[in-house]
């Protein structure tokens, strides 16, 4: 998934104004300007839009990391320069305090199933054998089911 959109939603679902999305950034240890902020969040076909690259959004999850977990004793986390949708899975597992039931639940609300064993294989190591990538498809409706928990009231009815 392109980490422009993950952020927008992100943004979205926590209801994120631009300081609070500054200020994560900053708990990442990467300083934002607004308008840069600005620019990662509008849409691709705008003139003035910037892609977020894989360090930031890793100093923004770190940011959510800390603001939620609270920072662990020394220094902040160094943001990985390359991403997957894996590691991002991971992060926001942790910045959310998920345990499986928990992100069974949020696939639920994007009407979803899986078991915790399909779970299981997205968050071990690349060399294990039971280890299955995270496709985008899976993410969105992940990213999507927590919309739906944080912000009911934008689930679409038929």
């Amino acid at each position: 998934m392109e980490n422009n959109s993950i952020l927008k939603r992100l943004r979205f679902t926590f209801d994120f104004n631009d300081d609070q999305m500054m200020k994560l950034f900053a708990l990442g240890d990467l300083e934002v300007d607004r308008p840069t902020l600005s620019n990662w969040l509008k849409k691709d076909d705008d003139e003035d839009y910037a892609p977020v690259n894989d360090k930031k959004l890793a100093a923004f999850l770190n940011g959510l990391i800390i603001q939620n977990r609270g920072k662990k004793d020394g220094k902040t986390p160094i943001a990985e320069s390359k991403l997957n949708n894996n590691l991002i899975f991971w992060k926001l597992k942790i910045a959310l305090s998920l345990r499986d039931d928990d992100i069974i639940a949020i696939y639920d609300e994007a009407d979803m199933n899986i078991s915790k064993h399909e779970l299981s294989a997205i968050f071990r190591k690349p060399g294990q054998k039971q280890y299955r990538e995270c496709k985008d498809q899976f993410m969105r409706n992940f990213l999507m089911g927590l919309q739906f928990k944080h912000r009911p009231e934008s689930r679409k009815e038929d």
